[in-house]
């Protein structure tokens, strides 16, 4: 089964960073997933033409979470913040993890 995880962002510089460390976690991981970043006006576009299994807000974006938690229920989707200190150090298996965990 492929994941679709979704991270949105301010405007989508460090968090693309974040994807590539996720991609290359997933990799290792054997997961099989589509992960990429956006800038968080552009997430309905997205939402509307896409399955998106995990949205994942940058720390930068978390007092957004509760408009994006209608959109959850709306679109059928799971939600967090990514977690400041893992974001600081671009951790990207740990935010793999966490949206694996959201998952299940």
């Amino acid at each position: 089964m492929k994941l679709t995880i979704m991270l949105a962002c301010a405007a989508g510089m460090s968090t693309s960073l974040m994807v590539e460390r996720m991609k290359k976690a997933a990799e290792n991981k054997g997961v099989e997933a589509e992960i990429f970043a956006v800038p968080v006006g552009e997430t309905e576009n997205y939402l509307e033409d896409k399955k998106i299994d995990v949205v994942l807000l940058g720390p930068q974006v978390r007092f957004m979470k509760s408009k994006f938690e209608e959109k959850a229920k709306q679109y059928n989707f799971a939600l967090d913040v990514i977690q400041m200190v893992d974001y600081g150090m671009m951790n990207g298996e740990k935010v793999l993890d966490r949206a694996l965990e959201l998952i299940d």
